[in-house]
């Protein structure tokens, strides 16, 4: 056995055994992390729309206000001696033919030359020669002259009643091959997109009757593009698809996200793209991409779309979107997002900050759940430590370990924890005046007045702590690490404990959220939350029991057990009314989930939590969110659709920036087959088309964006693929190459929130 073969057969022994005890038989198949495209994006603004865009040798050309311009470095250069009044960019094979006001021309990358002073439509490559129309006719490009194809005696007509009895035809008018709007040649046989019909060319026939079944979808017709067996048509009630003689269309409910279609180009890997009137479109062949502004576009009015190898140029009315493609794999992107977090500033003394604008600059946001953002890094890196190895990864989990201790440390009371801190001397932008609830924010001072901590912390905080605390302790910790994340989850959990299940704060009050006695959880006021919070409960009495050993930890989960909590749990998930549905209470039950059938083995209790997972799962399914279905395939061994929750990673975008994103008005808004909307969501949108999120990270949400104010911590991402690979779900990368693992180091250039500076947060170690 070879040494690789046996580092595989260890870790995938290693997977198996790290599973719950009853998800040790498995249904689901690991993924590979195979190499993909992932897209990158650019955008370049103009004052005045683009209108068309060429890719040519490897230079980027557009036509803006009519004449033609290079795109060099980010900005447009006028090119010399451009025509005026371009109306069209046709590359085919070494030149781009150009239709302007004033006639055709061949631009060859420097220089130019006019064919004709005709006004043409369209252009197109037919049986190896170029053939150009203009409304009424069609020209041949040969011995660099064009020649009208109209043969001597004119064009017949495909109607059988003008034929003679020796084959000559009695026509009463010219038989016309216009108004041509396109051209297009396809079986070999040049096509012609007349206003509303599709018409062949089939030698000296103008056959109007090619079509045997089938309409197209509209009469406002656009474009053309012949792609192997197939013959597009534009219009604006979706796609015309001909195929030999039957006309067949592509509608939203075959899953084209805009029937407003306009022009067609060829993509590089048997794809079509599509501009339209609401975005662009990318056309697989079991799959549909659809790119909008602010993230893809500078606006959503797409004019003209030009595909060059694994490159994109889409002209728009506010600009050029540029996408470009670039081989990753999983790990390459999990790298890609840690070292993001490094770039732009989004780590301060151990906790994971959002960054949003203030005063002109990037700050770190000082929110209402610093702990509960940075528990979800700490996991990340105690999964990621548990693969690899690496002490690098480790120290990040320890250093983040170290802030989590501190949100308990700072406050005066032994159990009590703090939401976040801020420090008087070294964060800048504003402290946060809402709290929880929209109530006002509760600020504490510290004795030597250096930080002010952030009361009133909710369920959410609570059940963050132990999630990661609890991983952090089983997979990274060493040493007296592990006795301080006991010691933690001790203080904590005894303290609510000691005070009937109520997290009291430092004015001797009730938090807002932190309740998990049965006067609340049991009686109509707190009944909505009483499957979610008493999962909370559950799930950190039991694991504050199962690593600290003490009894009064189980007897206080046997308590729980008493009031019913456990059987509340079976239906802890809201799905009516609408206004009882909190999104945020996905993400605590499954970090309640993974807490407590980490440690749960009694089989009657653990059937009461399997089966709310069940039924939480099923509800989540059609959303296909990683942390749902790894949580759900980790915890059951049952199949957990896990190649859709793959390649949920893979749509995530690289740019963390909250852009606008609108998805409301898509004509493909249905549930995908296979599953059920619980929760009155009409599709699971692609992280591709909205934007990084933290938490449950709701795919059914259809518009959103901050105005790109705000940059996202891309955390999620990164615990998901660890957590994919600690439980065997994903496969290590097949690639070894470094390029298919890494990302370049940055520059060392000044991006996002500057570093902090102020004092530093105390040493537990």
């Amino acid at each position: 056995m070879t040494q690789s073969l046996k580092f595989y057969t260890l870790g995938l022994l290693i997977s198996v055994l790290s599973l719950p005890l009853a998800a040790q038989q498995t249904l689901w198949k690991p993924v590979a992390d195979k190499v993909f495209l992932q897209e990158k994006s650019e955008l370049v603004h103009t004052p005045t729309a683009v209108t068309q865009v060429a890719l040519l040798a490897g230079r980027s050309f557009a036509v803006v206000d009519g004449k033609l311009q290079e795109l060099k470095e980010g900005s447009l250069q006028p090119v010399s001696d451009s025509p005026a009044g371009i109306q069209k960019l046709e590359v085919i094979g070494a030149d781009a033919w150009v239709i302007a006001a004033s006639g055709l021309y061949r631009f060859g990358g420097n220089s130019w030359e006019q064919l004709s002073e005709d006004s043409f439509v369209d252009v197109c490559l037919h049986q190896g020669k170029i053939h150009a129309a203009t409304r009424e006719a069609i020209y041949v490009h040969e011995t660099g002259k064009l020649t009208n194809i109209e043969p001597n005696g004119g064009y017949l007509s495909s109607d059988v009643t003008m034929l003679m009895e020796d084959g000559t035809q009695l026509l009463a008018d010219p038989v016309k091959l216009g108004p041509i709007t396109a051209i297009a040649s396809y079986s070999g046989t040049l096509h012609i997109l007349r206003p509303g019909k599709l018409v062949q060319l089939s030698g000296k026939v103008v056959n109007e009757h090619l079509i045997d079944w089938g309409n197209l979808p509209s009469k406002t017709t656009y474009d053309l593009l012949s792609l192997g067996s197939r013959l597009y048509v534009s219009t604006d009630r979706g796609l015309g698809v001909l195929r030999g003689a039957s006309l067949q269309q592509i509608k939203g409910a075959d899953g084209l996200p805009v029937e407003d279609t306009r022009e067609l180009a060829q993509g590089f890997d048997r794809d079509v793209w599509i501009a339209t009137t609401r975005g662009a479109v990318r056309m697989l062949e079991d799959d549909w991409h659809y790119f909008g502004a602010d993230h893809w576009l500078p606006d959503n009015q797409v004019n003209d779309i030009a595909v060059g190898e694994n490159e994109v140029l889409l002209a728009t009315e506010g600009g050029i979107g540029i996408i470009r493609y670039e081989p990753f794999t999983l790990r390459k992107k999990s790298d890609h997002y840690e070292q993001w977090l490094e770039e732009y500033g989004h780590k301060r003394m151990g906790f994971i900050h959002t960054l949003y604008q203030y005063e002109g600059e990037w700050v770190r946001e000082i929110s209402d759940n610093d702990g509960a953002h940075t528990a979800t890094y700490l996991s990340a890196m105690s999964y990621k430590y548990a693969v690899t190895g690496e002490e690098t990864a480790r120290q990040e989990a320890v250093n983040s370990f170290q802030a989590m201790l501190w949100l308990e440390r700072i406050t005066p009371i032994d159990g009590l924890i703090a939401r976040s801190i801020w420090s008087r001397k070294g964060d800048k932008g504003a402290m946060g005046q809402r709290g929880s609830g929209g109530l006002p924010a509760k600020w504490n001072a510290t004795a030597d007045s250096l930080w002010y901590w952030k009361g009133d912390a909710s369920s959410d905080e609570i059940i963050a702590h132990f999630y990661s605390v609890a991983l952090f302790h089983d997979l990274a910790a060493k040493g007296q690490e592990k006795e301080l994340a006991k010691e933690h989850m001790r203080r904590i959990a005894g303290y609510i404990m000691e005070n009937g299940w109520v997290l009291i704060d430092a004015d001797g009050q009730p938090t807002r959220w932190g309740r998990w006695n049965p006067e609340y959880l049991l009686r109509p006021y707190g009944w909505s939350d009483r499957g979610v919070n008493g999962l909370e409960a559950l799930a950190f009495t039991y694991s504050t029991y199962a690593l600290t050993g003490e009894e009064r930890f189980k007897k206080g989960y046997e308590q729980l057990v008493d009031w019913g909590y456990a059987e509340n749990t079976v239906k802890q998930k809201n799905t009516f009314p609408p206004s009882q549905i909190a999104p945020w209470d996905d993400n605590l039950a499954f970090e309640a989930y993974n807490t407590l059938l980490r440690y749960e083995k009694d089989p009657i209790l653990r059937s009461f939590y399997l089966r709310s997972l069940e039924r939480t799962f099923e509800i989540k399914r059609m959303e296909q969110i990683p942390w749902f279905n790894f949580t759900y395939a980790a915890m059951t061994g049952n199949d957990a659709d896990l190649e859709a929750a793959v390649q949920h990673l893979r749509e995530w975008t690289l740019d963390c920036t909250e852009h606008n994103f609108a998805n409301s008005h898509r004509d493909d808004l249905f549930v995908e087959a296979g599953y059920t909307s619980y929760e009155g969501g009409l599709k699971a949108i692609s992280p591709r088309e909205t934007t990084v999120m933290r938490g449950a990270r709701r795919a059914i949400v259809l518009d959103g964006g901050r105005n790109s104010t705000l940059i996202m911590e891309p955390t999620g991402f990164i615990r998901d693929y660890w957590m994919g690979r600690h439980y065997g779900l994903i496969q290590a990368p097949e690639a070894n190459d470094h390029d298919f693992l890494e990302v370049d180091r940055g520059s060392g250039e000044k991006v996002g929130a500057a570093p902090y500076d102020g004092p530093d947060r105390p040493d537990f170690l």
